[in-house]
């Protein structure tokens, strides 16, 4: 394995860094108090090919791989946590999955729009009443001659309102038997397809999240990505590549807040010295620095495996599940660094602290990654 920064990724994440400074710093806690999906930003972000990091050039992407991918997830989130996380989704979720397992026509009508950010894309499998439980979700498909109808509500769904495109898994089978979800790709203003409640939320606030309805949703079988009864396989293949970006997502976070964290205690003083100085607080930076670290040897060898066309279950779980609880922890020990002042919105170590918890939830918990985990250590 290879780890060694190429001249290609230095010079992505030059650019996502650049872009991140100008676009999105000094609108952050403007977008977080209003809870604005800030669509012109990904628009831009779409000129610039991050929206298609992952999609070959043929189909109007960038056409990299995962060390750059991380590293523009990386530089974004540093800057901005709810930003990070829909450009995540978008890339990794619903363009990854058609760019997976679409058909040649499919991925030429959907990928370019994508790629672009002419279209924004959503992902939904999860429910209401089953998160990690899919097997049993209640959103079904219906075969009607050359079309399926679709009735169900899928919920915690990035760009569930806003979303121009979405990849739908739907129940198309018995409950808990083998091979009972089907994916669809729906477009927005297709009838019967709508938005329901956007959630109001602790931190990612300018990422939207919101249900998405369907209710006789009519579709073509055109509509469909591989075959029926497939449907699950394709999400949990997605969602072992996600899961390096969310950690990627909570390395940025970790980062923004370290860096944050270490800055201030340079120029904050008591007792006539900077507080850098005392063991108490250059202890916890050495914690830090150690652990955001790790989390990129983990994450980098998760992209290596991906990049080589590897299996990624195991190190992407690993990889997700550690970065995202190193997040939590950096976010919290940057707040008790800065004092009374990491309270305040003035800094922005309380937003960094609100942010990360999601990375511990978003795309299976921390408890799911050590099932996961634990499952490939045992039998894998």
């Amino acid at each position: 394995m290879h780890f060694q920064p190429t001249e290609l990724t230095e010079q992505v994440a030059q650019t996502a860094r650049d872009f991140a400074q100008q676009y999105i710093l000094p609108h952050v806690m403007e977008w977080d108090e209003s809870q604005e999906f800030p669509v012109a930003v990904f628009k831009e972000m779409g000129k610039l090919g991050l929206m298609g990091v992952l999609v070959p050039e043929q189909y109007g992407g960038a056409g990299l791989g995962y060390f750059e991918y991380n590293a523009i997830i990386q530089e974004i989130s540093k800057v901005c946590g709810s930003v990070g996380l829909s450009l995540a989704a978008h890339n990794s979720l619903c363009t990854n999955h058609i760019l997976s397992f679409g058909n040649e026509e499919q991925k030429k009508k959907w990928l370019p729009k994508l790629a672009t950010a002419e279209w924004i894309g959503a992902w939904g499998l999860t429910e209401p009443n089953t998160g990690s439980d899919a097997g049993n979700m209640k959103t079904v498909a219906v075969k009607d001659g050359n079309d399926w109808i679709l009735n169900g509500t899928k919920s915690w769904i990035t760009h569930g309102k806003s979303g121009d495109i979405a990849v739908v898994i739907c129940r198309t089978g018995e409950p808990r038997t083998s091979g009972n979800s089907t994916a669809f790709v729906v477009e927005r203003g297709t009838a019967g397809f709508s938005a329901g409640k956007k959630e109001n939320k602790l931190g990612m606030r300018a990422s939207e999240t919101a249900e998405m309805i369907f209710e006789n949703c009519r579709i073509a079988d055109a509509n469909r990505l591989g075959e029926v009864g497939d449907g699950f396989r394709q999400a949990m293949k997605i969602l072992d590549g996600g899961r390096i970006s969310i950690a990627a997502l909570s390395a940025g976070i970790a980062k923004g807040a370290y860096e944050a964290a270490t800055k201030y205690s340079k120029e904050r003083y008591q007792f006539d010295q900077p507080i850098s100085n005392f063991q108490g607080i250059s202890f916890k930076l050495a914690d830090m620095a150690t652990e955001i670290m790790a989390s990129d040897l983990l994450i980098w060898q998760a992209c290596d495996l991906k990049n080589r066309g590897q299996k990624v279950t195991k190190e992407g779980a690993m990889a997700k599940y550690y970065a995202s609880e190193v997040a939590v922890k950096t976010a919290t020990e940057a707040i008790q660094i800065f004092g009374g002042y990491g309270y305040t919105k003035d800094f922005p170590v309380e937003k960094y602290y609100r942010d990360a918890k999601l990375c511990t939830i978003g795309e299976g918990t921390s408890e799911i990654q050590k099932l996961v985990i634990s499952r490939e250590v045992l039998h894998g």
